[in-house]
């Protein structure tokens, strides 16, 4: 984190949230908007990846999770699927030795038996290369759903409570947490989501019960330094209450 310090300063940030989550939205509707295939939409959303990546890394964050691509993502034109499938190849290859460089350890989150192996090799590849790394961590949200994360959890403890390696009575909020695929990953502070929609399409639902929402009316592929620096601004002018009541609140009764 001292490092980030000087970086911080200049920038004018106050607090640097310690795990930022990101919806990448509106690649399709900047390459149309451009005449563009979605594809190069797709291509560029990739770069705004690198560079926010190359910032969280800068700022001193911790925890950087992205949505990459959702369970639901599946229903997508068979041709745009294999697209984000060869993106996705395309950046392990060609950033794995980089983010490795730079002490990033990769972690992928979302169910994996239904990809296809060549698919879970590189996802496995890049996870167990970067497991020793003690830099930013980087999650991937892929073929991620956050309900299908909750039932994963429930089965698993399920399972626990028949073995008898689990008591009912020991169910809380805190076993469900090291039940989740994010398990270990303190819970984000900040989510940003770009293209000026206001959903949270069925990301990290269990995780974002006290997260600060940051919604941009820019496309993914626009998001640079710049407006990742005025999100964690916003971030940083928040009070958060945790269910508490505020600061003035409790000076005036």
């Amino acid at each position: 984190m001292k490092a980030a310090d000087a970086p911080t300063a200049e920038a004018g940030l106050s607090a640097i949230p310690r795990h930022v989550a990101i919806i990448m939205d509106g690649n399709g509707r900047w390459a149309a908007a451009r005449g563009l295939p979605r594809l190069e939409g797709h291509r560029r959303g990739v770069e705004a990846l690198r560079r926010t990546v190359r910032a969280s890394i800068d700022l001193g964050v911790e925890y950087l999770t992205f949505y990459s691509f959702s369970s639901e993502n599946w229903r997508r034109p068979a041709q745009e699927v294999a697209d984000l499938m060869g993106l996705l190849k395309l950046f392990i290859r060609r950033d794995l030795a980089t983010l490795h460089d730079a002490d990033v350890r990769i972690r992928v989150i979302g169910a994996r038996d239904d990809l296809s192996p060549d698919i879970r090799v590189l996802l496995d590849e890049a996870e167990t290369k970067t497991r020793a790394n003690g830099g930013l961590t980087l999650i991937i949200a892929f073929n991620y759903g956050g309900r299908a994360e909750i039932v994963r959890a429930m089965r698993r403890i399920a399972l626990g409570v028949a073995e008898g390696t689990i008591s009912p009575t020991a169910i809380d909020e805190n076993l469900v947490s090291r039940h989740l695929d994010t398990a270990g990953v303190p819970d984000p502070d900040l989510l940003i989501r770009t293209s000026g929609e206001q959903r949270i399409s069925n990301f990290l639902l269990w995780q974002i019960a006290y997260t600060e929402f940051v919604f941009l009316d820019l496309h993914w592929p626009d998001f640079d330094r710049a407006a990742f620096e005025a999100a964690i601004r916003t971030y940083g002018a928040r009070e958060r209450r945790f269910g508490a009541v505020s600061a003035v609140e409790s000076k005036t009764g």
